[in-house]
């Protein structure tokens, strides 16, 4: 078996499928404002790490979103923190310097979804441990901090799924906020290491993102009750998302649209213009329609868990499996590694696919009205490239009046392109981040 990786944040990509074999990797985003050891047990300036602690953690709660139990740390200020997954029994484990534990035993969280029960001591001196106690091994998704916003103090949250049944360790490596990074063994705690502040990427060649305006030619796509066909809606926001991206400093983009006139183009031959531009991004840009005139709000949707498998079983019988997941070669892969290879690309890309979707919908809810739950899961052809990390967007309904009189709006559509492009830099940002060493 042959492998090839690609310049820029492509290597790292792959180098992350890699590690998928044995785990997948979720590393928080680096703060600013976290302090950082010099490897003698001490903060800079010389304070111990034992001196009172100054941040407390005032609230705890859990909720469930979809296939993921959340947990949630409400703090007082940011701190360092390692988060990492134990088993036998099964644990997800969050280290941090010393802090202040103010929730009483009546307001912890009880049962729910994966969780048993949360708990708090002194790991050692000078630093704490929250453990939570857990009723089925789990996946680490996402692990970040969220800074002050809406009235809410700094969290903690910890994103976590059921584990495949047919795995018996945890698929998640560590995740930490830069400062403070932890190598832990299964079976016995480690201890608090001091690493080089990382270091950042070098970007030798511009990103790729493929934007595809849905629709086009002979398929109008959605019309509204006045004639507003979604062809030419999704041309015009795309068009748009292009300009902003092009003109991005100090890193523009290579742009490239599936289509930027009005023409007919296969699902597929979407995916394959991805494919061949070696894309490092690819985001479907729709307008809804519904029966029901009531329903307005803008989504957005990446691959589904079953139309994933599906998708692995087909790819897996085209075209003899040469080349069919970026740089590496399959055609000499045995039927079950060349799955197992198909499947962990495609795991991998809907990691990032699904960050991107979270981004996403955190910026457009800013500037438009979103659905409830407005990260969806579906089949979308458009969304089946194995190595592309893909989105669908639905900007609104034109079966609604007011969403119509909106993405008709030349200044409502500039506002959806610019939270769009945010929304990709902060992806990025995100990858180059994950990717550091």
């Amino acid at each position: 078996m042959m492998l090839r990786v690609h310049s820029g944040w492509r290597s790292a990509h792959w180098a992350a499928i890699g590690r998928s074999l044995r785990r997948c990797a979720i590393i928080a985003a680096v703060l600013a404002l976290t302090l950082v050891t010099d490897g003698t047990g001490r903060w800079p300036g010389g304070a111990a790490l034992a001196a009172a602690p100054s941040a407390s953690i005032i609230n705890a709660r859990v909720g469930l979103h979809e296939s993921m139990t959340r947990l949630v740390l409400t703090l007082t200020e940011p701190v360092a923190y390692g988060v990492f997954v134990l088993t036998n029994p099964h644990r997800v484990v969050i280290d941090l310097p010393d802090v202040n534990w103010t929730i009483g035993e009546a307001a912890m969280p009880g049962r729910r979804g994966l969780l048993e029960r949360v708990r708090f001591g002194p790991r050692t001196p000078g630093h704490s441990r929250v453990v939570a106690e857990l009723s089925a091994p789990v996946d680490l998704r996402e692990v970040f901090m969220l800074p002050p916003r809406d009235g809410h103090p700094y969290r903690l949250v910890i994103d976590m799924s059921a584990a495949p049944m047919n795995r018996s360790e945890p698929a998640s490596t560590p995740a930490s906020n830069g400062p403070v990074r932890f190598t832990p063994s299964l079976a016995q705690d480690t201890a608090w290491a001091a690493p080089a502040l990382p270091r950042p990427l070098e970007r030798p060649s511009p990103r790729v993102v493929v934007l595809d305006p849905g629709h086009g030619g002979k398929d109008p796509g959605a019309i509204s009750p006045s004639g507003v066909r979604e062809k030419d809606i999704t041309l015009r926001t795309a068009r748009e998302v292009a300009e902003l991206l092009r003109a991005s400093t100090p890193h523009p983009y290579k742009v490239i649209l599936t289509r930027n006139g009005d023409s007919f183009i296969h699902l597929r031959h979407r995916v394959a213009i991805a494919r061949r531009a070696k894309a490092d991004l690819f985001v479907s840009i729709h307008a809804d329609a519904q029966t029901n005139p009531i329903v307005r709000g803008a989504s957005i949707y990446t691959l589904s868990e079953r139309a994933s498998d599906r998708e692995a079983a087909a790819l897996a019988e085209r075209e003899n499996k040469a080349d069919l997941i970026g740089g590496i070669k399959l055609s000499t892969a045995t039927p079950d590694v060349a799955n197992i290879l198909i499947n962990l690309a495609q795991r991998e890309t809907m990691n990032r696919s699904v960050r991107l979707a979270s981004v996403l919908s955190a910026e457009l809810q800013q500037e438009t009205l979103m659905l409830p739950r407005s990260h969806r899961f579906a089949g979308f052809a458009v969304l089946k490239a194995a190595d592309v990390p893909s989105v669908l967007i639905e900007m609104g309904f034109l079966s609604n009046h007011t969403d119509e009189q909106l993405l008709v709006r030349a200044d409502h559509r500039k506002r959806l392109a610019q939270a769009i492009v945010r929304a990709i830099h902060a992806y990025f940002q995100d990858v180059e981040l994950a990717s550091l060493p």
